[in-house]
């Protein structure tokens, strides 16, 4: 089939006295953002390459059919279809969650405290038949606090512009008029008068904050808070002790919150701390007393204590560890629950009251696992949470835990209706010196029956920016590989938070570079101790990640059989450069601002993948991407695509697919979702030559 060809339209760009070409430049629509809402006002020559990549794509997947349906048929056999989620009471109402086995989307469930009269409240199906679309996504689902209000959030293109509706359930009419151009959150006020929102801006960033009063059809929605700052996005909260309003807003390395009472009939947000460079804190009350979970003079964060707002007077109530990462608390009349992370591994830690006594809560005898936490009501005054955990082996098991008692009882096992025996898994946890000495976590999880001997492949995952930790729980989907006698490994590397702040900053702005060496440092280690051989490793990482892929790939292609990177952020001098996208400007603490600092101009020029593509051999390569994804624009992997297909020098596979109605997540729905894993694994497995 003939290789899909973009047109070359020669720009030269310049900044900081460097001046370099860009052939593809020109697919990039000024009104792009409109794109994202409406497909139709896209450029009909860049839809027409698309659809020939699609189509190319298309063909060279075509023997891959029969596998991605059983793969499709295996994933789906692993998911326990009509389930159930556990309870959560809250004043009058149980509440939970069920899925069918016809249906793509959640029902929301409720009955009476003490009554059997069960009550749907909400059907993600028939809601997206109602309004015949292909792409559905709830952004949020909540109930007002008298549980006679609906609140809900709709984005039906995909472009995270998220519609809000408010539904009285008794005649199950929408009561106000819909809030549109939002970024989805609900918070009704406690006397379910009004719910708070935020609205996005011209350029898709959430500034400010809006009081809707229920009911209202026309009259304009009051504006609570505004964010100067351009770099900056709000939300708003309630206290746990449900006494305040908590406004946050922040970047990605700096915070500032403001609050008010909730009786407050004309709310003006009050400034807690001002916003100091580098400092990120969290404010909640309990019991009378505020705590704040910051890194001001803690690197992996710290909480704080004080009596008052108006006058601060805090207070160290859990000290910094080094190198690890001190979460926030969680509040029972009782109890005061947290976490730690370390080392790429999550621990729980219960603290009574009364005595003053904490102690960590080990749950499992797995050392590679993630534990978890969560209440089982709205009101306090409780001993009771669903404490659970999984591994890279073990399923999800959730148990009603006493604290004051330390008795369980499971209540909710993940069914894997086809079978699943956890002691064919084995699990690693080890620890690889990076090109700097720095030692790097990797979760290794493969069958018994796989060889140690470098003939197995292997897939090497990998995100590292944000501070996102790459947790090892069970991944269902991930067997239909590792099964095969493909070996899963999950590269914890820097620019996450596994092993705290500084693990963070030493993966970001002028550090980045780290994060792409820790990972094929990550696949120089399983070559040499024969988990896989040089040729044999498939790369994987999204958004982000796809930065990661498209970096390493262009540093060290012959490590890989091949790369498959979704929604990958791959020509990222140019959107770094571009600051009106809708992310840009926020993201200046984690990758630097090019157009205004030599620096960092001159480093993220080093290291953009799409500007270092080279005249050399490349691996397979799959890129996913979606039209209406405003995180990590289409036209970046597309870009990205066609200056490789003139550059490589091989004839390996170069497919790029781009989804028409979707988002930055892809898919929506359950099948949406499985069908996409089933095309990524069913690449893996044919160049592996595993059909």
């Amino acid at each position: 089939m003939k290789i899909p060809y973009l047109k070359k339209k020669i720009e030269l760009k310049s900044c900081h006295d460097v001046t370099w070409e860009d052939n593809y430049s020109w697919i990039h629509q000024q009104n792009i953002l409109e794109v994202l809402k409406d497909k139709s006002k896209l450029d009909p020559e860049v839809k027409e390459y698309l659809d020939e990549e699609n189509s190319y794509a298309e063909h060279h997947l075509k023997d891959t059919k029969n596998i991605q349906k059983k793969l499709f048929d295996e994933i789906k056999g692993r998911i326990k279809l009509d389930d159930e989620s556990l309870p959560y009471k809250d004043h009058t109402y149980e509440y939970w969650t069920k899925t069918t086995t016809i249906g793509n989307y959640s029902i929301k469930l409720r009955k009476k405290i003490n009554t059997d009269d069960i009550e749907e409240i909400w059907n993600g199906d028939k809601e997206k038949k109602k309004l015949n679309t292909e792409y559905f996504g709830v952004g949020d689902l909540e109930v007002s606090n008298n549980d006679r209000y609906l609140g809900y959030s709709l984005d039906i293109k995909g472009s995270e512009y998220y519609t809000i509706f408010i539904r009285d359930i008794e005649s199950n009419k929408i009561i106000s008029k819909e809030i549109s151009e939002t970024s989805g959150g609900i918070t009704f006020s406690l006397d379910d008068k009004y719910v708070f929102y935020s609205k996005l801006d011209e350029n898709h960033r959430a500034r400010k904050i809006y009081r809707h009063e229920i009911g209202n059809l026309k009259d304009e929605d009051r504006l609570i808070f505004e964010e100067k700052s351009e770099a900056f996005t709000v939300s708003i909260g309630i206290s746990s002790d449900e006494k305040f309003y908590f406004i946050n807003t922040s970047d990605h390395n700096t915070s500032e919150q403001y609050y008010f009472k909730v009786d407050e009939k004309n709310p003006t947000p009050k400034l807690i701390i001002k916003r100091e460079k580098g400092v990120l804190y969290s404010i909640n009350s309990w019991d009378g007393k505020f705590y704040n979970h910051t890194n001001k003079d803690a690197e992996d964060f710290k909480v704080d204590i004080s009596d008052s707002l108006d006058v601060q007077n805090w207070k160290n109530f859990i000290k910094s560890k080094d190198e690890v990462l001190i979460g926030g608390c969680t509040f029972l009349n009782n109890w005061i629950i947290r976490s730690e992370t370390s080392n790429a591994l999550d621990k729980i830690f219960i603290k009574n009251i009364s005595t003053g006594k904490e102690e960590e809560l080990i749950i499992s005898d797995e050392k590679i696992c993630v534990p978890g936490i969560s209440l089982t009501q709205r009101d306090r005054d409780t001993d009771n949470v669903y404490l659970g955990y999984s591994s890279p082996r073990t399923p999800s098991r959730v148990y009603l835990y006493n604290l004051l008692t330390k008795s369980k009882k499971l209540v909710k096992e993940q069914e894997i209706p086809s079978g699943h025996n956890s002691n064919d898994y084995i699990v690693e946890r080890i620890e690889y010196k990076s090109h700097d000495g720095r030692l790097v976590p990797l979760t290794i999880t493969r069958h018994k029956k796989t060889k140690i001997d470098g003939t197995a492949n292997l897939l090497l995952y990998g995100y590292g920016s944000y501070g996102s930790s790459m947790s090892p729980n069970f991944s269902s989907t991930r067997l239909s590989l590792i099964d095969r006698d493909i070996i899963w490994a999950t590269a914890h590397i820097r620019g996450g938070m596994e092993k705290g702040m500084k693990w963070w900053k030493e993966g970001k702005l002028t550090n980045k570079k780290n994060t792409f060496k820790d990972y094929n440092f990550a696949a120089k280690y399983l070559i040499d101790h024969k988990y896989s051989s040089k040729g044999k490793i498939i790369g994987m990482g999204g958004s982000a990640g796809g930065l990661l892929m498209g970096a390493v790939v262009n540093q060290a292609p012959e490590l890989f059989l091949g790369i498959i990177m979704a929604v990958p952020f791959v020509d990222s001098l140019t959107t770094n450069l571009d600051h009106s996208l809708p992310l840009t400007v926020g993201e200046f603490d984690e990758f630097g601002n090019a157009k205004d600092n030599k620096e960092h101009f001159d480093y993220i020029f080093s290291y953009a993948p799409y500007n270092n593509i080279k005249k050399m051999d490349y691996p397979h390569i799959l890129i996913t991407t979606s039209l209406s994804d405003n995180r990590v624009l289409f036209d970046e992997p597309a870009k990205f695509t066609a200056k490789l297909r003139d550059h490589k020098t091989d004839n390996n596979l170069l497919l790029l697919k781009t989804e028409m109605n979707a988002g930055h997540g892809g898919k929506s729905g359950r099948d949406g979702a499985i069908e996409e894993i089933a095309i990524d694994y069913a690449f893996a497995l044919k160049i592996s030559k595993k059909i």
